[in-house]
């Protein structure tokens, strides 16, 4: 199915938006231009059309314009008035910038000097024009169907003046001359939306922020293929048009997505499957503090944790990713979650507060990926729907790599004594010497009953004595904590999801929120 519409592209240099027409198909989203080709005739360059207007007693040349140097624009045509001159030679078109006039230059002419020229020029006026295909959206072209229109003012003011050159000027001849009109073996032309750029939607990435920073942008967007290339800024009219493209582009990238990780999966083997991956924004500590985001790939693969600058596509791609992390000791946590896609957005617009205004972090589906050592990655998706996404493929991820794995056991020490802790899915907490084999103590999961850590490489461990009911405390030292402690989460939080599904469906906070709305 193809969506379409009208929307702005928006140029950041010059800060002028011009009309486009987008095109979005599952697989390439596409930009379209208007323009004026030849569909008959002899194919005379499209680019420069010269028409000759016989003036009209009634309705004179049967045109308005717009623009001029001063307002650092051409003047173009703005309206063509219905059976009247202009209309009739079926060559000229609202946009068309009026480049000579009876053979006079007037690209670097102001408004006042082609009006006074058009309306001075005699019955005959010749005029050379040619297509603007970016005509500034402050001009308030009406877009209009393609083809010669009439009258297709869409009523809204512009904040330049809009000259009519539809009444008489200075006419010597009081005889009604004949109607302009196209003679046979003329060309036709005819206003089309033509394609400008295409971009391919596979592992292409979106973004409403302004690079590298927090300043979201209002009903805009950009879209960047594989590649690099880019849409440019998409900006809509109201709020409600920009989320419903973000959502129709982002819901046909995660479908591509998700058949490239179908194909991938058929060559890998059970224990290797890729279970999620997609763009995401990683925040980086800047030495001033300042806060910069940028695009990062992560991927779920396997036994694996993956964070890439951009997507593999071969096999070896894999094995340069930036960072590789094991599943079962890394902890994924939900950092902030606003409670409709664009609500907060929405109540800033409705209080008045501009988008320039300086927040701690305005970005609102973040989640970070605490990993071994103490350390952690920040990370923001676009949408609430991929946050509950990327929630619920850890969790899934991380279950299937600690049933696969079984167990994990890690050297630790106490009191001089090198030994050996093992936390099994099936057995629960072990703990003995390296040397002898022997065990020291075990516990089920479920006696587990609290634990304490100095932040740095020592925990305490607090179990319940089946038999006695007193708290035991055990007290280990490792040389990378964190990851120990996340092992414990995952195996405990897989524990609890084998025994309970629904408990995990329950503690989703990502999902919690989708479901409400």
């Amino acid at each position: 199915q193809t969506k379409t519409g009208i929307a702005l592209l928006y140029d950041e240099v010059s800060e002028n938006a011009y009309d486009i027409r987008l095109k979005l198909t599952k697989e390439v989203l596409t930009i379209q231009k208007q323009d004026v080709v030849c569909v008959s005739g002899s194919d005379h360059s499209a680019n420069h059309r010269t028409v000759t207007l016989r003036r009209q007693p009634v309705g004179g040349l049967g045109l308005s314009i717009k623009g001029g140097a001063e307002h650092k624009v051409p003047v173009v045509i703005s309206k063509i008035f219905k059976d009247q001159a202009a209309e009739q030679t079926g060559m000229l078109f609202i946009g068309d910038a009026i480049i000579q006039v009876n053979g006079i230059n007037v690209e670097s002419a102001t408004h006042e000097e082609v009006v006074h020229l058009l309306r001075n020029a005699g019955d005959e006026v010749t005029i050379t024009v040619q297509y603007l295909r970016e005509a500034p959206s402050f001009l308030k072209l009406p877009l209009g169907s393609p083809g010669p229109s009439s009258d297709h003012s869409s009523g809204a003011s512009s904040p330049l003046f809009d000259s009519g050159l539809h009444l008489n000027g200075n006419s010597t001849n009081t005889a009604p001359s004949s109607p302009s009109s196209p003679i046979a073996n003329e060309p036709k032309y005819e206003k089309r939306w033509l394609d400008t750029l295409s971009v391919p939607l596979l592992m292409a990435r979106i973004s409403r922020y302004k690079t590298g920073t927090d300043k979201l942008r209002s009903n805009a967007f950009e879209v960047l293929a594989l590649d690099g290339v880019s849409t440019g800024i998409l900006q809509f009219y109201t709020a409600q048009e920009s989320t419903d493209w973000l959502r129709a582009m982002s819901t046909n990238i995660s479908d591509l997505t998700l058949q490239n990780m179908k194909m991938a999966n058929k060559c890998c083997s059970p224990s290797d499957q890729v279970i999620h991956m997609g763009w995401v924004n990683e925040r980086l500590e800047g030495t001033d503090s300042s806060q910069l985001y940028k695009f990062k790939f992560l991927a779920l693969k396997g036994s694996s944790f993956y964070i890439f600058s951009s997507p593999p596509v071969s096999t070896l791609d894999w094995l340069r990713a930036e960072k590789i992390y094991n599943l079962c000791e890394v902890l994924f946590k939900i950092h902030k979650l606003w409670l409709a896609d664009d609500c907060w957005l929405q109540a800033n617009l409705y209080l008045g507060i501009h988008q320039d205004f300086d927040l701690e972090d305005q970005r609102p589906y973040c989640f970070s990926v605490m990993v071994g050592h103490g350390k952690s990655h920040y990370f923001n998706v676009e949408l609430g729907s991929e946050l509950a996404v990327w929630e619920k493929s850890f969790q899934r991820a991380i279950f299937l790599e600690v049933q696969r794995t079984g167990s994990k056991t890690y050297v630790c020490s106490w009191q001089g004594d090198t030994l050996c802790f093992t936390v099994d899915f099936a057995l629960g907490f072990t703990c003995f010497d390296s040397k002898t084999k022997n065990v020291l103590w075990r516990f089920k999961f479920s006696q587990l009953k609290g634990s304490s850590d100095d932040g740095k490489t020592r925990v305490k461990l607090l179990f319940q004595n089946l038999d006695t009911k007193q708290i035991e405390t055990k007290e280990l030292e490792f040389q990378d904590l964190t990851a120990v402690l996340h092992c414990i989460h995952s195996f405990i939080a897989a524990k609890v999801a084998s025994v309970d599904p629904v408990f995990i469906d329950s503690q989703s906070i990502a999902r919690k929120y989708m479901y409400s709305n």
